[in-house]
């Protein structure tokens, strides 16, 4: 169901409004990669269209400029069905009036001060009992921002956004399309055929891999559990880029080793795993490059015995690491940005022999 015109425009707005504070944040390679699939959605292009570099150059010029008139702009209300204008941020209230016409919205932070939103098509709603959670599966996207994380956890929901997951994929497709070096997005490539028609082994590589991105959005609510209340107060605090991006790529480890990787492994699902050490890069393979060798002995065809052994090992290393860090918070509080990253980007915080 088309949701209403006005709250897609009200929606989109806070879009525009969060990117006017954050795309900057940016680097250049990535903006221009972000920017480059925004604008194929916002024309409707199928995500293999080519593009003409003088058409994006123009409509990224004028989007600046809408930019620089909403920066200094507050969020607006959403208008619902009904009348009610709750706040963007009121999301229980908006998806209670919206689920029941088939539609999904969404309202968080990505970081501790970069906000994203969308509404959506909601394809499929259940729910994860032993852990108490909803799982979302949206699939096309009526309001948008640049920053679309294909899956994120909010709160007790897990919501997977099939049409930004699309276009990540793609994204990555044609980064590997450059060289076509060997390693898992290769393995990834051939199982789904994207090769032969990226188009057509599209829908299966979203209904199996969505569901790694669950698992791994399962693992981040455990490692939260773990790590308790004091973690995202932590994270709250902290007032520079760097230290944030190394503790978030610290949970993403517990989340991993505690949960998605042992889940794959016992599933026996070797394009999952290919899957998942495709994306295994920056941070999170600096803090644990051992981890690509246990993947390595995977392939050569150790039935999982290192990838099993890696995780268990991993995961004690970066659970006493993630009490160093709270300790660090506890003893200088909003001052311990800077020990924080000291300590993470340490020899001592990476795992290895």
């Amino acid at each position: 169901m088309r949701p209403p015109a006005r709250l897609v425009e009200a929606v989109q707005t806070n879009c525009h409004i969060a990117d006017a504070r954050h795309a900057q944040d940016l680097g250049l390679c990535t903006f221009l990669l972000q920017m480059r699939e925004f604008h194929r959605w916002e024309r409707g292009l199928p995500l293999d269209a080519p593009l003409v570099r003088a058409e994006v150059g123009a409509w990224i010029a004028r989007r600046e400029a809408l930019w620089a008139e909403l920066e200094g702009r507050e969020f607006v209300p959403v208008p619902l069905p009904g009348g009610a204008r709750p706040q963007p941020f009121s999301v229980e209230e908006v998806n209670a009036a919206l689920q029941p016409r088939g539609l999904v919205y969404g309202a968080g932070w990505a970081g501790a001060e970069r906000p994203a939103f969308f509404v959506a098509e909601l394809q499929e709603l259940r729910r994860l009992d032993e852990d108490a959670l909803v799982v979302q599966v949206c699939g096309r996207e009526w309001a948008r921002g640049l920053f679309a994380p294909p899956a994120v956890l909010v709160g007790d929901t897990i919501v997977l956004r099939r049409e930004s997951m699309a276009r990540w994929l793609w994204e990555k497709y044609e980064v590997f399309g450059l060289k076509r070096v060997d390693g898992p997005f290769r393995a990834v490539a051939q199982a789904y055929g994207l090769d032969r028609d990226f188009t057509a082994g599209l829908p299966r590589l979203l209904d199996e891999q969505g569901e790694t991105l669950i698992l791994h959005e399962l693992g981040e609510h455990r490692a939260g559990r773990r790590l308790g209340p004091a973690w995202p107060a932590m994270l709250l605090a902290l007032a520079d880029r760097r230290s944030e991006l190394l503790v978030r790529a610290l949970r993403d480890q517990l989340a991993d080793l505690g949960t998605t990787l042992p889940a794959l492994l016992e599933r026996g699902e070797p394009s999952a795993i290919h899957f998942w050490f495709a994306g295994y890069d920056g941070l999170r393979r600096q803090l644990f490059p051992g981890l690509l060798e246990a993947y390595h002995a995977w392939c050569q065809g150790d039935g999982g015995a290192a990838l099993q052994q890696a995780c268990a090992a991993g995961d004690c290393h970066f659970d006493d690491l993630a009490a160093q860090v709270l300790a660090l918070h506890a003893r200088h509080g909003s001052g311990a940005g800077r020990p924080i990253a000291l300590l993470l980007g340490s020899p001592a915080a990476v795992c290895g022999p």
